[in-house]
């Protein structure tokens, strides 16, 4: 009960009843239903993370099994090139989606903590109550450029707040890739300049995001980039 195995093995005892872990077989992976198909770095197409992660084990201790890994949720498709001026516009997007977030997980439980602590729904409230703030829409680039300087204050609290939602395993005030992956993966089929954005947030190439180089990755200034914030 208290030995963990990581993703793509299960426990098993040895003859002596000691645990160990061992690859496990794709056919014991739960049913699955077309949203559940995964893209795997190797563009095959797996029918959950649980065949991808099997099929990984099975292929340990080759140069295939250690590159393997979930790439992006959805069946593989072609994923376009992201170019040098596409990537300058996706801090604009992204920051308007992490505001939109906040705004309805705040919206969502008017009277409930729900996701939000007590500090953080005090951050979202002024934002929320402002009425200076853009809608969520399908706003070009151009109103979204004009908004963040506008009312670049309001931004400020969401860039904090997604990099503590990701800096969990472990929390340390650093992103790791594995901690960046679950974000990645969801956003890849929508966003595809999202790789390339992460790649550029770690400027020294450490593999290690910190909460400053993620705030000068959206364009908060350094004075405002603040662990505090990080409640």
């Amino acid at each position: 009960m208290n030995y963990e195995c990581k993703r793509g093995h299960m426990c098993k005892a040895d003859q002596q009843g000691n645990p160990r872990c061992v690859c496990q077989d794709p056919v014991t992976c739960p049913p699955t239903k077309l949203l559940d198909q995964v893209c795997g770095t190797d563009n095959q197409t797996y029918a959950s993370s649980c065949h991808l992660f099997a099929t990984k084990c099975r292929l340990e201790g080759t140069k295939k099994g250690h590159q393997l890994q979930l790439d992006y949720f959805g069946a593989c498709k072609s994923i376009p090139t992201c170019t040098d001026f596409e990537v300058t516009q996706f801090p604009l997007r992204m920051r308007d989606w992490l505001k939109n977030i906040l705004m309805q997980l705040y919206e969502s439980n008017p009277e409930h903590a729900g996701y939000l602590n007590e500090k953080q729904r005090n951050k979202v409230k002024k934002i929320y109550l402002d009425e200076k703030r853009l809608l969520a829409g399908d706003h070009s680039i151009d109103l979204l450029l004009r908004d963040f300087k506008k009312n670049y204050h309001m931004y400020v609290y969401p860039v904090h707040w997604q990099f503590s939602e990701l800096d969990k395993h472990p929390m340390d005030r650093v992103l790791t890739h594995s901690e960046l992956a679950p974000l990645r993966a969801s956003l890849v089929p929508m966003e595809h300049c999202i790789t390339r954005f992460f790649e550029e947030c770690d400027p020294n190439k450490d593999k290690h995001i910190t909460l400053k180089e993620w705030g000068h990755c959206f364009g908060i200034k350094e004075e405002d980039i603040d662990e505090n914030l990080l409640f």
